[in-house]
């Protein structure tokens, strides 16, 4: 768990690459209605949450570097005993100093009153617009009345100044103790797909899978999953982002699950494909042996001192080999890496940066150059393989195939640390585990 002292040093890390006459506002995640009384599960803002460790909607944080007191101040919703009866408990400002920390706090209703006196003296204000269209409004209209020339709606451009800069550098890199969590959230993730591999059987439906594996996430303590899990069986393997998840898994076919939890706001991400019956076809082992060759060698490839593109071509050049090698694709290897005529069966990128979101903040380009691998980095690695049913160019014992194998690696000053190492993902081993059941 993180703990008060590390959400401290964050703040002030942050505040150490402001400039004294600046400040910076942070606004919790808005409540999102379902339908009519009915909201979405609350998930706070993973940048309010990085810096805070707060849970609340409804919630302001200002942070104010060069004052040696009041730099941490936060507005939160006030104690309230006949709605905390119907809709749960509250920080209130006295927890919200006690327990998270804030050098002040106040009601958000006290906002109006304060915000104007603490902008003042401030000549750049450090937010990110879009995120809280309540928190927006009021913002603005106070910079305004405070800024703005008599009857003029413009505020000075270079005023606001997009937090996201300073922050998401920050976040690229995970502290000893984040890198615990993320591995606790890859190992519950792990544990999930094994389960899904025990259960499967010819005749199940998807969402039964998905049903096992997100049980699996909860009684192990996860607060959701990181996003919505994908079970495709057969042909649906071969959509990137199949998520109906209501077909009925069919003997013979494989099934392709890209799912992993959220544990303490920081996400895993892991994907295994698998034959529904516990067994691969002779066609099947052969595309999946080219998968995982590539994403063996993409792992290897995540070495502090590397480019972050390197991963990735390197799975380009296996698959490519590998495609050519069996004739579906046709011509040589040099012409097909150069014209990229591989994206008509591996389309996207072989990982992105991974942490409280499942794709992370961080920049992948420094000046215009890919950036280094550097110890603390969380990526995925994700090569795959989709021969869509509807392809007449190749032959019809490989259509329909969809693979990917997907890992969560952390980046350190030697071997790169696969979070994730305890799913299954070589044949004999996923067989052997599925015979079992």
């Amino acid at each position: 768990m993180i703990t008060s002292k590390e959400f401290k040093n964050r703040r002030t890390r942050l505040m150490s690459k402001m400039p004294c006459n600046s400040i910076a506002i942070l606004s919790a995640a808005p409540e999102k209605s379902r339908n009519k009384d009915v909201l979405y599960p609350y998930r706070q803002d993973s940048d309010f949450f990085y810096l805070t460790g707060f849970q609340e909607p409804d919630a302001m944080v200002i942070l104010i570097p060069g004052k040696k007191n009041n730099q941490y101040l936060m507005f939160c919703r006030g104690r309230n005993i006949k709605k905390e009866i119907w809709d749960g408990r509250r920080v209130g400002p006295d927890g919200a100093k006690k327990k998270y920390g804030a050098s002040e706090a106040f009601t958000v209703e006290s906002i109006e009153e304060i915000l104007p006196k603490i902008l003042d003296d401030r000549g750049k204000i450090y937010y990110s617009m879009g995120k809280n269209p309540f928190f927006d409004e009021i913002l603005v209209r106070h910079v305004k009345a405070k800024r703005g020339n008599a009857g003029s709606t413009s505020i000075s451009s270079d005023l606001f100044t997009n937090l996201d800069n300073l922050l998401h550098e920050m976040r690229l890199f995970k502290s000893s103790v984040e890198q615990k969590i993320m591995k606790k959230a890859a190992t519950i993730s792990a544990l999930a797909h094994r389960r899904a591999m025990k259960s499967c059987m010819p005749g199940m439906y998807e969402y039964q899978l998905q049903a096992e594996i997100e049980y699996e996430f909860t009684v192990a303590g996860a607060s959701f999953p990181a996003y919505g899990s994908i079970v495709g069986g057969g042909d649906n393997g071969c959509i990137l982002h199949y998520v109906e998840n209501n077909s009925k898994l069919k003997d013979g076919d494989l099934v392709l699950i890209d799912a992993g939890c959220e544990f303490q706001n920081y996400a895993a991400d892991i994907t295994r494909t698998f034959p529904i019956n516990g067994k691969f076809t002779p066609e099947q082992k052969m595309i999946y042996d080219i998968v995982l060759e590539a994403q063996i060698a993409g792992i290897d490839a995540c070495q502090a001192g590397n480019q972050w593109n390197e991963p990735h071509n390197a799975t380009v050049n296996i698959i490519t080999q590998g495609l050519l090698d069996l004739g579906i694709m046709k011509g040589s290897f040099n012409e097909m890496v150069e014209k990229k005529t591989y994206t008509d069966f591996y389309m996207h990128r072989a990982g992105h940066w991974l942490g409280m979101d499942v794709h992370d903040v961080g920049d992948y380009k420094l000046n215009e150059q890919w950036r280094t691998f550097q110890p603390g980095m969380v990526t995925t690695i994700e090569p795959g393989i989709y021969i869509s049913p509807d392809n007449k160019n190749v032959d019809e014992c490989w259509r329909g195939i969809g693979i990917r194998i997907e890992d969560d690696v952390l980046v350190t000053e030697g071997v790169p640390n696969t979070l994730s190492s305890d799913a299954p993902k070589t044949i004999s081993e996923i067989e052997a585990i599925m015979a079992s059941s």
